[in-house]
């Protein structure tokens, strides 16, 4: 992450019922798992829509419709002891291949093929502090 520097990013919230699509991530610092919906930063010339479409069909190979956006969250938070700051675009959409949502888990991968874990995990325990959704204020647009 480059110190000073405000990144743009579009997430994509997948839902299944009561469940919403989340990576899960480790903060080595704070010691804590957090969850964060699909997707990336903006390339320049690529809308936040265009952004989401190439980051989904790039980390989990699928194509996606009925994108529609919900809003745009201004997050400043510090992960592994750097502070970062990003303005993130927040869509929903659906996956085209329905056996996405037949899958409690499975893994998607970084552009440095890193893999990194999906799960479909309850909108319920992301209240009361159970599980950390990012970014903040994420959940009140649920």
């Amino acid at each position: 992450m480059r110190a000073e520097q405000i990144i743009a990013k579009a997430i994509c919230l997948f839902r299944n019922d009561d469940l919403i699509l989340v990576a899960e991530g480790f903060d080595e610092v704070k010691e804590e798992f957090y969850y964060r919906p699909i997707g990336g930063k903006i390339e320049f010339g690529e809308t936040s829509a265009q952004a989401i479409q190439r980051e989904v069909l790039e980390e989990i190979e699928a194509n996606i419709h009925n994108l529609n956006y919900i809003g745009t969250i201004e997050n400043i938070f510090t992960y592994n002891g750097d502070l970062g700051h990003e303005v993130v675009f927040v869509y929903d959409a659906e996956f085209v291949d329905k056996s996405f949502y037949a899958n409690p888990s499975f893994l998607g991968k970084e552009d440095n093929g890193a893999t990194f874990k999906l799960l479909w995990k309850a909108i319920s325990d992301f209240t009361n502090n159970k599980l950390t959704l990012v970014p903040d204020g994420l959940f009140d647009l649920l």
